[in-house]
Formats: C-alpha cells, sequence, structure tokens
C-alpha cells in the first residue's frame, strides 16, 4: 500500500532500526518503546489487522508466532524471563497504524491490566 508507513519500512524506503528480516516478515524497533526490549513484527504483505487475515495468511501468522517472535526472544535475551506480544487492532484497540503488526515487549515485569 503506498501510503502506509509500514509497508515503506518494509520496502526500505523509510530507515529502521530493523532487527529481523526474512522474505516475509520485518522487524525493527519501536521509536517510543513501552519496555527496555521493544520491537514491532510485521508481514512485509499488507494486512490491515487481524481481522482482515485470509485463509492464505495462515501459514505467514504461524511463521511470525512461531518461528520469528522465539528466535528475536532469544536474540534480545528475553525469552528466559519472558515477554509479552500484544496486537492491538482497531480504535478501541488503540491500533495506531493499519497494517497487521506485533510488539513485542520485555526486559521487565508486565503487569496486568495493561492500561
Amino acid at each position: 500500500m503506498a501510503d502506509c508507513i509500514f509497508c515503506k519500512i518494509a520496502g526500505k524506503e523509510i530507515p529502521s532500526g530493523m532487527v529481523y528480516e526474512d522474505d516475509r516478515v520485518v522487524a525493527f524497533k519501536d521509536l517510543e518503546p513501552q519496555a527496555p526490549v521493544h520491537v514491532l513484527v510485521i508481514p512485509k504483505k499488507h494486512v490491515e489487522s487481524i481481522l482482515a487475515l485470509q485463509e492464505e495468511d495462515k501459514e505467514l501468522i504461524g511463521h511470525i508466532l512461531c518461528e520469528v517472535v522465539p528466535k528475536l526472544a532469544k536474540e534480545l535475551g528475553v525469552d528466559a524471563k519472558g515477554f509479552r506480544i500484544v496486537a492491538n487492532t482497531g480504535e478501541d484497540g488503540n491500533q495506531t497504524v493499519k497494517h497487521l503488526h506485533f510488539h513485542l515487549l520485555g526486559g521487565r515485569s508486565m503487569q496486568w491490566p495493561p492500561g
């Protein structure tokens, strides 16, 4: 999508603190971190939100959650003590960028409720 900031980051049109990339996914440091470790994991394919996922996206989401996130958690040193994965969806979910993204947060105790 031409005007999507995350599509531009994935396409390397906008610089980011990229920490991971493969043929389907990129991960980069959040500009306003809410924890010592805070990266965003996004599909390169533009998908607006979890609600816009299609049948053919199941493998992509599995790749993100079962392969990419555990790899990043280990590389970023939050696997042993724990971390949080968040996907905000819609206005009330505080989704500010209309491109599916997962926040990986760690490096401190994650309290509940989050807010």
